[in-house]
């Protein structure tokens, strides 16, 4: 047992009663991705139509003295604040798709494509223009029942989560939600109209430190709801009887992580708009590169998906200056061609 551990690259790691096993090879693809993810984190807060020096990112941060009211307004109020809100709706959307395609068994699903998302978006919408005086704490509990709301109407239509008639379903449910988002875009004032647009394309230039925090408020708790049901995920999937038989008590466990990916999923639309396609690339991904059960899984993806938005924002950001094109446009140029790939992939089993 321990040599096939070992040749599949797995050692022992103890302290004292303490032992656990790991993947070197994991660690150190984790370790790399942690530095990318620094690198262009720093290299955000630089650029811009105010660059900043490297060595004032740290002084804006930690000591802002000496530095001018510009520069620390630059890095502190704007470029901070949306960068983190970047890592954390990619964080977001990454595990949220690594769940939904564990329960669902199925690497297709994705929130983005179960209608969780358009539902956010519709109920967030329907907040934005018809009460504009709703605090932004508001938002994720709106956009949670929306999302809650179009995830249930797929289950009670599909009736399984295991079949391709779920994400069919999805599909569907989706474009009646976008139907209804089309509706306020016609009835609604312009003014308010653009506004909406630019949120709905996934834009993070509204970012600010009391969104950030609701949106970390919400997240946080589900996201440990994911950790810690995680070894029962992983024991579910060698089959219902053998789970049921190793003391998984099953309904609970579809539950909440069915409900938990809804609460990311909305608290990521309520604080940055409709970003599509993290949670399918992110785990995919993950597998890929890290391998490992649940735990592994789950937080590859969130470190993935963190990356793919940071640096589809920064794209969008800097590349085409002074314009800017939201993260959500350049995630989806690369998302698009990726699900087609992946329905090829699985074209003799739909």
């Amino acid at each position: 047992m321990s040599q096939s551990l070992h040749r599949a690259g797995f050692r022992a790691f103890r302290v004292g009663r303490f032992s656990r096993l790991w993947r070197p090879q994991t660690a150190c693809w984790g370790l790399a991705l942690l530095v990318i993810a620094a690198g262009v984190l720093l290299y955000g807060l630089m650029q811009g139509s105010l660059p900043v020096p490297a060595s004032a990112i740290g002084r804006a941060i930690f000591f802002p003295e000496g530095l001018s009211h510009e520069q620390l307004y630059v890095v502190r109020d704007i470029r901070l604040p949306r960068l983190l809100m970047a890592l954390l709706c990619g964080g977001m959307l990454g595990m949220a798709g690594a769940a939904m395609q564990s329960i669902t068994r199925n690497g297709l699903a994705d929130p983005g494509l179960l209608g969780v998302k358009e539902g956010s978006s519709v109920a967030v919408l329907a907040l934005i223009l018809l009460f504009p005086a709703a605090g932004v704490a508001l938002r994720p509990v709106v956009g949670m029942a929306g999302g809650l709301l179009a995830a249930l109407v797929v289950l009670l239509l599909a009736r399984d989560f295991s079949r391709p008639r779920f994400i069919l379903t999805g599909i569907g449910v989706s474009w009646t939600f976008a139907a209804g988002i089309g509706v306020f875009m016609t009835t609604a004032d312009v003014r308010d109209v653009q506004t909406a647009l630019v949120w709905m394309a996934g834009s993070l230039h509204a970012a600010t430190w009391p969104l950030l925090l609701v949106a970390a408020c919400w997240a946080l708790p589900a996201a440990a709801i994911l950790f810690l049901t995680a070894r029962a995920s992983d024991v579910a999937l060698l089959g219902n009887q053998a789970a049921v038989g190793l003391g998984v008590h099953l309904p609970w466990l579809m539950r909440l992580r069915f409900i938990a990916p809804v609460l990311l999923t909305a608290a990521c639309v309520s604080s940055a708009g409709s970003i599509g396609f993290v949670g399918l690339i992110a785990p995919h991904m993950a597998r890929f590169l890290l391998r490992g059960g649940q735990v592994t899984l789950l937080s590859g993806s969130a470190l993935l998906g963190a990356l793919l938005v940071l640096v589809a924002d920064s794209i969008g950001r800097l590349a085409f200056a002074p314009l800017q094109i939201p993260a959500g446009i350049v995630i989806s140029l690369i998302g698009g061609p990726f699900f087609l790939l992946l329905l090829w992939q699985r074209r003799d089993r739909l």
